[in-house]
């Protein structure tokens, strides 16, 4: 970073660091000191027996004035066996929405608890769900820290604070940035290895803390990141009249659910050949036939049709009617019309039954309800007799407010269209030891897999730098039980690395 950008980096930090509250002369409302729950565990991780402390707790976010203005709700798993802790890599974790509270990651993934949840695309039902040891969790090789923002989980703008003071790309990503920095002095671990992980706009909240965290004199230098269900730029995935990526993007997400649920010959083909084929077809023919657009000879407009018909499983005279813009909404419902299924958005391994199977949306998505009951039964039972939380207030597992604000157009976004890709870019130039492994699921609807293919090949992103890895399940890949193990493998292997 040049000494200009760095200085310019300096002032715009003292000036934005901190949200801008109204009445700032006037007494701040009373804010209750922080509350935290501290307790001792113990626990077997990658075949290892580990001693550990659980911190959950809350962390007030102040003012220029040292007045609370927000309260940053985490949990904290730090390894008490080990004769140099701070040498021992910790990772900052979170998810998306954007107002999605950690629980996913938290007891899907990595923390020493876990919820299980059927792995062949069934509905979780109803309680009593399965909450039982997490046998997976990378406690034995690294401290985590299970982060949620401002308006998910317990955490709440406080005092002065207002939730929309904390809302948006720029504004969660310095709120989350001081969390980060004020756990690396409470908890002594500067010199500690820092690794991110964000699962979909988690994702994109990564890599604006990359900027946030990096982008000044005072870096606090990440080695790694985990981009789960990447989505950093949202022209990919947003489809509007004008922009045809987003189909180029969600063809071979359509393919692969086409072959899962048995709508393609598979002809001796492994998934990962087919996908081969799609991308082709995807960077190919079909991308050069979009930008053709009425240009497109009849002939060659009708082969198209014929050839993506073919590869996603539904009629040509649906991709014609279509003008080879198949929609994903619209080709989740169509694949399976005629069995009167629908196949779910975060995941397409999973099929419901609409009450109106004509219109283009969704009741509600099978992925979604297939597993939501048993996330928030586990998360609240974990932290009430597990942790003993004694907060009495909801805990939001996905709340649309935070969301309302977030595509504010700022340096890198078009207006609509948000893109943090080039901030990974710029990270990775600034830092010669981060490193990036990027896990897709090869039936997400919700971050397509390609998408993120061409965002990283795309944005001034060193790709020899990152780890591509891809799972036969969805948007939350670690439901399925396969996926899950080859995931913590691969993680494992990436912090080895």
């Amino acid at each position: 970073m040049s000494l200009t950008k760095k200085l310019t980096a300096g002032l715009m930090f003292a000036a934005l660091s901190l949200p801008a509250i109204a009445g700032d002369d006037a007494k701040p409302a009373p804010v209750d000191p922080p509350k935290s729950f501290v307790s001792a565990k113990t626990g077997t991780f990658g075949g290892v027996k580990v001693n550990y402390k659980a911190i959950a707790e809350e962390t007030y976010i102040k003012d220029e004035k040292g007045d609370p203005t927000a309260s940053i709700f985490s949990v904290s798993y730090v390894r008490t066996d080990v004769k140099d802790s701070g040498s021992r890599p910790v990772f900052f974790v979170f998810n998306g929405g954007p107002g999605s509270a950690s629980l996913w990651l938290h007891l899907g993934l990595y923390g020493p608890v876990r919820v299980a949840v059927p792995s062949d695309g069934s509905d979780d039902g109803a309680a009593p769900f399965k909450i039982g040891a997490n046998e997976l969790s990378i406690l034995d090789v690294a401290d985590m820290v299970f982060i949620d923002p401002v308006g998910t989980g317990y955490s709440r703008a406080v005092g002065r604070g207002e939730g929309k003071d904390f809302w948006g790309i720029e504004k969660d990503a310095k709120s989350v940035a001081e969390f980060i920095r004020l756990w690396l002095v409470k908890n002594q671990r500067w010199n500690s290895p820092k690794y991110l992980s964000g699962e979909s706009y988690g994702t994109t909240r990564a890599a604006a803390l990359l900027n946030e965290l990096q982008g000044g004199w005072d870096d606090i230098a990440i080695n790694g990141v985990v981009f789960i269900s990447s989505i950093l730029d949202f022209g990919t995935a947003i489809a509007q009249p004008g922009n045809d990526d987003p189909y180029i993007s969600y063809l071979p997400s359509m393919a692969a659910a086409a072959w899962y649920h048995g709508k393609v010959e598979k002809k001796g083909r492994t998934l990962a050949q087919y996908m081969d084929e799609a991308r082709a077809f995807a960077l190919g023919d079909y991308a050069s036939a979009l930008l053709m657009g009425n240009r497109l000879p009849a002939g060659q407009h009708d082969a198209i049709a014929a050839k993506l018909a073919g590869l996603i499983g539904v009629s040509k005279q649906y991709v014609l009617n279509a003008n080879l813009r198949v929609n994903y909404m619209r080709f989740l419902k169509e694949l399976m019309r005629d069995q009167g299924l629908v196949a779910g958005r975060l995941d397409a391994r999973y099929t419901g039954r609409d009450y109106d199977g004509t219109t283009d949306t969704f009741d509600n998505d099978p992925s979604g309800y297939g597993i939501d009951a048993a996330y928030t039964a586990g998360i609240n039972q974990y932290l009430h007799s597990d942790l003993g939380v004694d907060i009495e207030r909801k805990y939001e597992v996905l709340s649309g407010k935070p969301g309302q604000s977030w595509a504010e157009p700022k340096r890198y976004y078009a207006a609509g269209y948000p893109n943090v890709a080039p901030y990974v870019g710029e990270a990775m130039r600034e830092n010669k030891d981060l490193k990036i492994m990027l896990a897709s699921g090869y039936y997400d609807f919700a971050t397509p897999f390609f998408a993120s293919e061409n965002t990283f090949n795309a944005n001034g992103i060193d790709t020899s730098r990152v780890t591509f890895t891809y799972y036969e399940a969805g948007h939350m890949m670690y439901v399925h039980q396969p996926s899950l193990e080859q995931l913590v493998k691969d993680i494992r292997a990436f912090i080895a690395k």
